[in-house]
């Protein structure tokens, strides 16, 4: 069945290489052109902003998921087809996740890892099934990935970190992955 909504996890500051904004704008126009809701933390700067604007731009559909607290700080997107208020951050998250078919994670911080990390483990503990795809834009996740690959190595992931994740280079790589 192919994908309807993707939930994206990135930062909200535009970080120092121009690629992951590059990645953020082709990814929203992917995602515009195949007719994929995106699902995100409901922010208008950084990466998190970008990929909303472009989404929009290109007529796509956008839900932003925010809890209250960050209303102020982050600075919510006015312009969303959907902007959910929540009361804290887990919530946001399983929001997040009860509205996507999936995952894209691009580059961020703290935020972003906690998101990524979590649905891993909602995956690994089957509370979801849903598949996760990173985007390794100019190599930001390296050491991230080497250190997926080291803790399969000691053996502690009960399966194999492919069997739940896709590492992608591109967003283009993602397009033969949007009709499963």
């Amino acid at each position: 069945m192919p994908l309807q909504s993707l939930a994206v996890f990135c930062g909200s500051k535009n970080g120092v290489n121009k690629i992951y904004l590059q990645h953020a704008i082709e990814l929203g126009r992917i995602m515009a052109t195949h007719n994929i809701r995106l699902v995100y933390g409901g922010g208008s700067v950084g990466i998190m902003g970008t990929i909303a604007d472009e989404v929009l731009l290109n007529g796509g559909k956008v839900i932003g998921v925010i809890p209250q607290v960050l209303v102020d700080w982050e600075r919510e997107h006015k312009s969303l087809s959907e902007l959910l208020v929540v009361d804290n951050m887990h919530t946001r998250k399983k929001k997040m996740y009860d509205l996507c078919d999936a995952a894209v994670i691009l580059a961020g911080g703290f935020g972003t890892l906690d998101e990524f990390f979590e649905m891993v483990t909602w995956n690994q503990l089957s509370i979801h099934d849903k598949r996760i795809y990173i985007i390794n834009s100019g190599g930001f996740y390296n050491h991230l990935i080497g250190h997926i690959n080291q803790m399969q190595q000691e053996e502690f992931l009960y399966e194999a970190a492919r069997e739940r994740l896709t590492v992608l280079n591109e967003p283009s790589e993602l397009i033969p992955h949007l009709d499963r």
